[in-house]
């Protein structure tokens, strides 16, 4: 008997389990930036994978008819982004992020003579925002904003780029 309990105790703690929170099986995010939309009509959308419970990689492409607009008519670029706080993969973030994107300058042919207006350009910078998770960790809201340095401005082009949204996600 003393034997049979012996190895119960000792197996035991095989199968207890520790952790702080929940295993996590939604390590894929896809997002739409509202916000974008309604101010300016440019669709973006993002992709986020977490690493663990506080970081994550990610990709967003955005679409714009206007090629004359802040940040062109055509862009895409990664990020990386680690959160802060008690939540797990949610709270307040830090991120870098990189984008390629093109565009149009708005003065036209005319007045500055024959040129190409055509732009395209990479830029690197830093981001900050929050996100909010539902208990059932399958939606998301966060809000975000970011500063960037165009690596090769155009003479024409502003040397500074930025971007921001409030953006609606689903968890898969």
């Amino acid at each position: 008997m003393k034997r049979i309990l012996f190895f119960i105790i000792l197996f035991s703690g095989y199968f207890a389990l520790g952790q702080a929170y929940p295993r996590f099986d939604n390590d894929n995010e896809l997002k739409f930036n509202i916000g974008l939309f309604l101010a300016t009509t440019s669709v973006e959308g993002s992709y986020e994978y977490f690493f663990s419970e506080d970081t994550s990689i990610g990709g967003t492409v955005y679409f714009d008819n206007d090629a004359t607009d802040f940040n062109g008519n055509f862009g895409i670029g990664p990020n990386f982004r680690a959160y802060f706080g008690y939540q797990p993969r949610s709270g307040f973030f830090a991120e870098a992020f990189g984008l390629y994107y093109t565009g149009e300058d708005e003065i036209s042919e005319e007045e500055l003579g024959p040129r190409n207006n055509d732009y395209s350009t990479v830029a690197l910078g830093l981001g900050l925002g929050n996100k909010w998770v539902t208990r059932s960790e399958r939606f998301s809201l966060e809000i975000f904003a970011g500063f960037g340095r165009n690596i090769n401005p155009e003479d024409f082009q502003d040397d500074f780029m930025y971007r921001g949204g409030l953006s609606i996600g689903f968890r898969f």
